[in-house]
């Protein structure tokens, strides 16, 4: 009982979260609503036994991008002239919203009734991939071209981010030195590292892996760039290219080491497959943080002072 009613529930807060955050003419209202319709997304995945994308969706679609969002409205100076000009646009958002649900809910609703996808052939090859986990034996061995592949989308992404990104200042330590957010981050900071490091060798074996760590460790970082603990991390430090560049140059040297002994592209030795598997996913986990971080626009550019006239 008490299921179905938390069910009902998700599926009624749901799309009228997605309606509001489309609704709103505030800039505020609408990062505190969107932030809302990912928590509430994290349960729906938990929900529907997906506790991979429950964890990257509170990780990253509520807290990374929450943060990045409210961080970037305190740049912003939001005037009524911009909040007519949404308002104006609002019809048009939810035509669009309609058009892109409309084919989603008819593939949907499609679907044959005892349809149970690729669930099958997944299990039946199992014991092949090196590890218990079939959510990690799909992204690291039945299907590492696409996640190789996601890899370097991420990269690009990031050095995309840090082109248009404007070159802030480092903050001033001592102005926004705190006691209380110092003494919060130093005793964070090894939950931090132990968390990351579980999701990492749990994903063997049970929900988790190198994005989910990845996220977790760019959250910490966050933390440290809005508690002056660390700058923005720069393109021209070496340890940040490093960083960025561990988990794809390992990925691509595991791929194609079989190639060595006669065997094919990304066929990992079923005697090692785990242990490869695992290194794989503690290297991404390094780059996945970076890249998230490297979104992170950091303190706020200087101003330009108006000029005076004469």
């Amino acid at each position: 009982m008490m299921d179905g009613l938390l069910d009902a529930s998700l599926a009624i807060c749901l799309p009228l979260l997605a309606w509001l955050v489309l609704r709103t003419e505030a800039l505020s209202q609408a990062v505190v609503l969107f932030v809302a319709f990912g928590l509430f997304s994290a349960l729906g995945w938990a929900r529907l036994d997906a506790p991979d994308i429950a964890l990257v969706e509170a990780a990253v679609g509520t807290g990374l991008t929450g943060a990045l969002l409210m961080h970037t409205l305190s740049w912003t100076e939001e005037d009524s002239s911009d909040v007519r000009a949404r308002a104006r646009r609002r019809p048009w958002a939810l035509l669009c919203t309609v058009a892109l649900a409309a084919p989603l809910g008819w593939a949907v609703l499609a679907l044959p009734a005892d349809s149970r996808g690729l669930g099958p052939l997944i299990a039946a090859r199992q014991g092949d991939s090196g590890v218990e986990h079939p959510v990690t034996a799909v992204l690291l061995n039945f299907r590492g071209y696409d996640t190789l592949l996601e890899i370097a989308v991420l990269l690009v992404a990031a050095l995309g981010a840090r082109a248009v990104n404007p070159r802030s200042e480092r903050p001033d330590k001592e102005a926004m030195e705190d006691p209380l957010t110092g003494e919060l981050f130093r005793m964070m900071t090894p939950a931090l590292l132990l968390v990351a490091g579980y999701l990492v060798w749990v994903g063997d074996h049970g929900p988790g892996g190198a994005f989910q760590a990845g996220a977790i460790l760019a959250g910490g970082g966050v933390v440290a760039i809005l508690t002056a603990r660390m700058g923005t991390p720069r393109m021209s430090s070496p340890r940040v290219r490093w960083a960025l560049l561990t988990g794809p140059l390992m990925f691509i040297l595991v791929a194609v080491a079989p190639l060595v002994s006669g065997g094919r592209l990304l066929e990992y030795p079923q005697k090692y497959a785990g242990t490869l598997i695992f290194v794989v996913e503690a290297a991404l986990t390094v780059s996945i943080a970076m890249v998230l971080l490297m979104f992170f626009p950091g303190t706020r550019p200087p101003r330009a002072l108006p000029e005076e006239t004469p």
